[in-house]
């Protein structure tokens, strides 16, 4: 398991739960989720040689990069050169990198925004005509919306290639047209069983209008509150993608717009599960717990897709929606205070290792999160309202 995260432990517990030796790595041994695992070792999770050479030593039946995008090229890359189930690395690398994937769009005639990629700022200047504002400044290979920005003058241009470059490991950004959408954006997980896209559970995405960059999300919600015809689009649009690429037993994490002019785009499709505990909401909503087929898929042991019934996707029983706790100041952390109604009638788990006198930053991006919460409601209209009023139920003290 590459990564013993607060936000991975699930699937390492998921992986001894189902009788798997488990064994994890990165370089941070304080992490909390190497304690449930039986061995641990200090090794990069980006260090592809590094993580090859540990897999050798000891012999491993599957490689997983849970949730985490640094990390999902490394596991390809390994399980392709041990000859270990696996999509292949290339195409892992094309999902993992944004001028990439958005060159593989274009090139294959998807519907997707206008963008490429850049290393330096004075490249990117000579190229500005070409471009109509706002665009989209990002990093090639960061996620959690770190080192993104919205450019609305080109005079912003040096200090948002500057923020880019500083998250990106390639030291590469991208400029992207800026698509204004129409609703909200589609957001969550899907799952490939040797390159049939078997299961998605997409629902709306949605953000904090009060946030300096408020298109950073804060979290997914579930049912999806658009036309479905839009789903059955993308579905269209992601089965042509995972035969393209040759895809084999993958999970994914998926992002897309409606654009004003009806048609949908594809923004991003992660060779890995999402973050922010979209997994776990999945499974409350629908019953289908897509770590179980993560780990199977890694050791190449058979799925059991009896669960599923004959479309790609189950209904949603209930309201549901994650949620990242941030803070609205930068200072050192107290506490989270919650509102006991609330509560009582909504809140199903909060997941943190924020730690008191911990310093914390006005959120800015998925960095600047203190715990994410799963949250449960009784109709769409009451949850989309608690989402709205938030900040009247839960609060980040910060000293």
């Amino acid at each position: 398991m590459l990564g013993g995260s607060l936000y991975q432990t699930y699937a390492i517990k998921e992986a001894v739960r189902l009788g798997y030796y488990v064994i994890t790595c990165d370089y941070l041994p304080e992490n909390p989720g190497h304690k449930f695992a039986h061995e641990y070792h200090n090794v990069s999770t980006t260090d592809k040689e590094a993580v090859l050479e540990l897999a050798k030593k000891l012999n491993v039946d599957g490689v997983v990069a849970y949730a985490s995008d640094p990390a999902a090229p490394t596991a390809a890359y390994v399980c392709e050169k041990l000859g270990l189930p696996t999509s292949p690395y290339k195409s892992v690398e094309i999902l993992s990198n944004k001028d990439l994937f958005r060159d593989f769009l274009q090139r294959n005639h998807f519907t997707c925004p206008k963008a490429k990629g850049y290393t330096t700022y004075e490249e990117a200047l000579k190229d500005i005509d070409e471009y109509r504002l706002p665009v989209m400044v990002k990093p090639v290979d960061s996620s959690g919306s770190k080192g993104i920005n919205k450019l609305t003058d080109w005079g912003q241009l040096k200090d948002f290639v500057d923020d880019a470059l500083h998250y990106s490991r390639r030291k590469c950004f991208l400029i992207e047209e800026f698509i204004v959408k129409k609703g909200h954006q589609i957001s969550g997980d899907a799952f490939s069983v040797n390159g049939k896209l078997v299961f998605h559970c997409l629902g709306n995405e949605f953000y904090d209008p009060n946030c300096d960059k408020d298109f950073a999300p804060l979290g997914e919600c579930w049912p999806f509150e658009m036309d479905h015809k839009y789903i059955e689009d993308l579905e269209q649009q992601l089965q042509r993608l995972m035969t393209l690429l040759n895809m084999k037993s993958n999970a994914y994490n998926v992002e897309a717009i409606v654009g004003e002019d009806d048609k949908v785009y594809l923004l991003e499709l992660g060779a890995r599960s999402g973050g922010s505990l979209i997994p776990q909401v999945t499974e409350c909503a629908t019953g289908v717990n897509m770590v179980t087929w993560v780990v199977q898929a890694a050791a190449g042991d058979p799925i059991d897709l009896s669960i599923l019934n004959e479309r790609k996707e189950m209904p949603i029983k209930g309201c549901w929606s994650n949620y990242m706790v941030h803070p609205t100041e930068t200072g050192k952390y107290e506490g989270t205070w919650f509102d006991e109604e609330f509560k009582k009638k909504h809140l199903v788990d909060f997941v943190t290792d924020t730690k008191e006198g911990e310093e914390v930053h006005k959120f800015r991006g998925a960095q600047d999160c203190t715990g994410e919460l799963i949250l449960k409601y009784d109709t769409p209209q009451q949850m989309m309202q608690v989402i709205r009023d938030m900040d009247k139920y839960v609060k980040v003290r910060v000293k």
